[in-house]
């Protein structure tokens, strides 16, 4: 029997990354015994403007800075290098076709868990991954019943993390920056500088 490796996948616009990220893709790593873990930027996602998106190449400079003294975390270019609108069930597709001994380990956060049903063919993404929920305890009576209905329906089995619960968000950073706000220990020390020396986020 050919054996599989564990490999994991975090999307994201990455706009900044930031150590929220982080943490929950080390959580995973280490909880699930994963053999990697894959930070895949998203190159034209359906649910945002591109407009309003940093470009690819300095958000993919930030994902390769944060990550770049963990050998068990890897940068891909996979959905950046794609054109139009980039839906999840299409990346799991074309990654399982060109890597058939991946077993696929999708990692998102709670908050995403209420949307799953709406994103493109969600059926097709629980038949080609298993979903992992980062959450702290695993106490949240909503999660719980949400994860339930999913299991249920697509005849899936959620995976849960026990990460750090930290409060970060990409959004937060780019409005302390543009605020003239101390961004330090919510990016690693690379990203901080990037963004100065850049003048992101700034206007």
């Amino acid at each position: 029997m050919e054996h599989l490796h564990k490999i994991g996948i975090i999307g994201g616009t990455f706009d900044p990354i930031h150590i929220g990220h982080l943490i929950i893709a080390e959580s995973a790593l280490s909880e699930l015994e994963l053999d990697k873990v894959i930070f895949m930027p998203s190159g034209n996602p359906p649910h945002k403007s591109i407009k309003r998106i940093t470009d690819f190449r300095t958000r993919s400079d930030m994902v390769k800075l944060s990550i770049d003294n963990n050998e068990n975390f890897v940068y891909s270019n996979f959905e950046i290098q794609r054109d139009g609108y980039i839906y999840t069930s299409d990346t799991l597709r074309l990654l399982k076709e060109q890597q058939p001994d991946w077993d696929l380990h999708f990692i998102i956060g709670a908050d995403s868990l209420f949307y799953l049903e709406q994103w493109h063919e969600p059926e097709k993404i629980f038949q080609r991954c298993r979903i992992v929920v980062a959450d702290r305890d695993n106490s949240d009576e909503k999660i719980k019943s949400v994860v339930e209905h999913l299991n249920m329906k697509y005849n899936t089995n959620i995976y849960y993390i026990n990460s750090p619960l930290v409060n970060i968000s990409s959004s937060l950073i780019r409005e302390r920056v543009y605020n003239r706000k101390s961004i330090k220990y919510l990016v690693t020390p690379d990203v901080e500088n990037y963004i100065t020396s850049n003048k992101l986020y700034m206007v």
